[in-house]
């Protein structure tokens, strides 16, 4: 006698692939003290690069990040 693993039947509904749609496909940077506001209260929060949004998702390591951003947190000066 031998068992076997069966793969979970996919049951979400025809069209869809389970991802959100509204999950960012990158991540901002933007001010620190105002991340926590963001997400409590749903005020939205301006990024380096210029982008409006609120935040309803922490970055986790090694997801992608806006270029522009990146391209001008790298050109801050420590403590800017």
């Amino acid at each position: 006698m031998s068992t076997q693993t069966l793969p979970k039947p996919d049951t979400r509904p025809e069209g869809t692939d389970g991802t959100d749609d509204d999950s960012p496909k990158m991540f901002h940077y933007v001010r620190k003290n105002k991340i926590a506001e963001s997400a409590v209260m749903g005020t939205h929060v301006v990024a380096l690069c210029g982008e409006v949004f609120p935040v309803t998702k922490s970055a986790k390591p090694g997801s992608p990040v806006c270029p522009d951003c990146k391209k001008i947190y790298d050109g801050l000066k420590p403590g800017d």
